[in-house]
């Protein structure tokens, strides 16, 4: 259902009749607008002059004004400039009988949208406001959008600004122990050292790796080369990628399959990082000693891809927020394990180019389940 939405059009004219007539003709005035789905209806309100027209907009302001330009007082002009001074949000048509280019001009820089011309019909009038109400509303939703924009741009930095802080902060402590020579004739300590500064480096890398990953599929920008994919071949390589940290830990990885390959249209390179992205996060948040099964599934219409663990495990709460940019689940389980916060998210993004979706399912110290489903046809 469509939301309805009240602008309030005051229309300053001096003659009782003209104001009347602008009231009757625009009491069952609406207008819905596509892009928002909302439905735009108008509170008419009156001024009888320029002066008393100011003292109502000091108090509040209207989104249009039907604005006559010869009335007793100050003229409509001259309230227009008291307008563009104040730098009201509202979209101002200039109504007048003794039209002419120079007030059509003077009207224009200070900032009037329209200009109607007397005597005007009510079919004339209706598509006046109409066109000043649908370009106001698109205006302040470009305003609202761009408000959004700086929002989100501000919130990215910053978010992105501490991530770096804390391991920009260890390399640096590092390097002041190799400076100093501090405890580092112990080779067990230089070596702890080393690897410590080369981990937190590491960690840097894949944020920028996910941050580019992120702001190319946002963009439209990543170039996509479809062509026939193998969705098991895809698995078996980020599971050899992974191996090696999970050999580390005793932790085994399984994969287990009814067919001999699932093939599906996709870039192998958005296959890829959904595969990482999974398993890299079932090795990182398992036990020691745990196991990681991958699973895959070949539907009629899609592909269903699940990977789980026997890992700590998430609480409900926790999992009502996973998917969103830079979120990490932090605890006293969590602490030392490293990650952007990003992958799940882009995870997220790629599965919806595929029609797909990103699920969880999770029990604390028991384990988690993350299933994708990518549909077959894009």
């Amino acid at each position: 259902m469509a939301e309805e939405k009240i602008l309030t059009l005051l229309i300053v004219d001096d003659e009782a009749g003209m104001r009347a007539g602008v009231r009757r003709s625009l009491r069952h005035f609406s207008m819905e607008i596509e892009d928002t789905a909302e439905v735009i209806k108008l509170n008419v309100a009156e001024a009888a002059s320029g002066e008393e027209a100011i003292a109502l907009m000091e108090k509040a302001s209207p989104d249009i004004v039907l604005l006559d330009n010869k009335m007793g007082g100050i003229t409509g002009l001259e309230v227009l400039q008291w307008i563009n001074e104040k730098d009201l949000d509202l979209m101002a048509i200039m109504i007048t009988a003794y039209a002419s280019i120079e007030t059509a001009i003077t009207a224009t820089k200070e900032g009037a949208y329209d200009f109607l011309p007397k005597p005007f019909t009510p079919a004339e009038l209706k598509v006046s406001v109409r066109q000043a109400a649908a370009h106001l509303v698109a205006l302040r939703q470009s305003r609202e959008l761009e408000r959004e924009k700086k929002r989100v741009r501000f919130q990215f930095i910053s978010v992105l600004a501490h991530e770096l802080k804390a391991p920009l902060a260890a390399i640096e402590g590092y390097l002041y122990l190799l400076r100093d020579g501090t405890g580092l004739d112990d080779p067990a300590v230089y070596d702890r050292v080393v690897a410590r500064s080369l981990l937190r480096l590491s960690g840097m890398r894949k944020l920028i790796y996910d941050l580019l990953d992120l702001t190319r599929l946002e963009s439209g920008q990543k170039r996509r080369e479809l062509t026939d994919v193998d969705v098991l071949d895809c698995a078996r390589n980020s599971m050899e990628t992974m191996e090696p940290d999970a050999d580390r830990r005793g932790i085994t990885i399984s994969l287990e399959s009814s067919v001999e390959e699932v093939v599906i249209t996709a870039d192998s390179g958005e296959i890829e990082i959904i595969f990482n992205n999974l398993i890299s996060n079932a090795v990182k948040y398992n036990r020691d000693n745990g196991s990681v099964i991958v699973k895959i599934e070949n539907e009629r219409k899609l592909v269903r891809i699940s990977v789980s663990d026997t890992g700590i495990g998430m609480s409900g709460e926790e999992m009502e927020k996973l998917f969103g940019e830079f979120v990490r689940i932090k605890n006293s389980k969590t602490r030392n394990i490293l990650g952007s916060g990003l992958g799940l998210s882009i995870m997220k993004k790629i599965a919806s180019l595929y029609n797909g979706n990103v699920t969880v399912d999770s029990t604390p110290d028991v384990g988690s389940t993350f299933t994708v489903t990518l549909g077959k046809k894009i």
